[in-house]
């Protein structure tokens, strides 16, 4: 009896030794886990300066910030005349006191834009050429404001055709409809103009699906034909425990750096729910089954980053904890989702670690 005891007494201590040790071979935090491979980034909503816990959270793991909505135009630019640029200043200064750069979004998008922007005052569709005007100005006006304090930005988020929408190339948004398909064209050449520091990127979801790959892809040629700036393509990473597969991300990040423009992972959260209809089942608690689940798929994917980390400069998040996802109210509202790193209270979560361990594998 004595003989057993005293053997896991030897036991124990050496079994913490060893946890103790490879604990210590993780980094402390995200930003110096990658620091040789890419940066590392999360958004920002309009709360995070009132939450002291969420400012330490930020400044401890990212490098880099994206404004959640503060840039979009409706919130920065409601009326022709008015500018609301106070949300935007507390990020920016917030950022440039912590050492931590900024990406603009976005500066062309369909959604969240005043009506005003496409209409004439009288109900009807604005002309052309009073639309381009109204592009250009809101995107000097804003780069302008920002310039040498933003890294780079989304100058045109989600122009692609959904391929589950039709086979067309491009969105039927009013830009199009107005304008015509070099809308795209025109909103990289406003942006450049007004910084021509700034990188400029081209933003979109589902970029891992094959068929709207071939149309990224397409597009960004038709851009770099026409002599159009674009430093990187942004694959939003709104995915879920299931899918899609490492071997789709893996071919689209080798299709769009062939194009030799970086690749950068954006938008990222993985999501405990594969459809819009599924009940709200994790409102109290998530079992560890689906914690590891979640886990094992960060872990993939930033083993999959960390491989073509030549081909990829930035990887940023869509928020920050759990409690701001935007995934607890879309697609169903209200629905508690727990898609992040961090859980509600800012702790981490199995997943947290499973891209700790990703940073340290060969």
């Amino acid at each position: 009896m004595y003989k057993s005891i005293k053997s896991k007494c030897l036991i124990m201590p050496a079994l913490l030794l060893c946890i103790l040790i490879s604990c210590a071979r993780w980094p402390s935090n995200l930003k110096t886990a990658f620091k040789n491979d890419f940066q590392i980034g999360a958004t920002l909503g309009y709360r995070f300066n009132a939450d002291s816990t969420l400012k330490e959270l930020t400044k401890t793991h990212f490098n880099v910030i994206t404004p959640e909505n503060q840039m979009k135009w409706g919130p920065i630019h409601p009326k022709e005349e008015d500018y609301n640029f106070a949300p935007m200043d507390t990020l920016v200064g917030f950022a440039l006191q912590n050492n931590i750069k900024v990406i603009g979004h976005t500066l062309t998008w369909h959604s969240q834009t005043p009506g005003w922007v496409f209409e004439d005052g009288e109900n009807n569709p604005a002309k052309r050429g009073v639309l381009l005007q109204r592009m250009q100005n809101h995107i000097s006006t804003v780069v302008s404001r920002y310039n040498g304090k933003i890294h780079g930005y989304d100058v045109v988020n989600e122009a692609i055709c959904d391929p589950k929408d039709g086979p067309e190339l491009l969105r039927n948004s009013k830009y199009l409809q107005i304008i015509g398909p070099d809308y795209i064209e025109k909103a990289f050449q406003f942006a450049r103009q007004a910084d021509p520091d700034a990188q400029l990127y081209y933003n979109d979801y589902n970029l891992a699906n094959p068929d709207k790959r071939a149309k990224a892809v397409e597009l960004i040629k038709s851009l770099q034909n026409k002599g159009v700036h674009i430093d990187a393509i942004g694959m939003q990473g709104h995915w879920n425990i299931y899918e899609p597969t490492v071997e789709q991300v893996e071919k689209s990040i080798l299709a769009y750096s062939a194009l030799g423009i970086d690749v950068m992972i954006t938008e990222m959260d993985i999501s405990l729910f594969r459809h819009k209809d599924e009940r709200d089942i994790y409102r109290e608690s998530v079992p560890d089954s689906i914690l590891q689940l979640q886990a094992r798929r960060y872990g993939e994917m930033f083993k999959l980053f960390k491989k073509h980390s030549d081909r990829i400069s930035r990887v940023t998040f869509w928020g920050t904890t759990d409690k701001y996802s935007w995934l607890n109210n879309w697609p169903v509202r209200d629905r508690v989702n727990h898609p992040l790193l961090f859980d509600r209270g800012a702790k981490p979560k199995p997943a947290y670690f499973a891209v700790l361990k990703a940073a340290t594998e060969q």
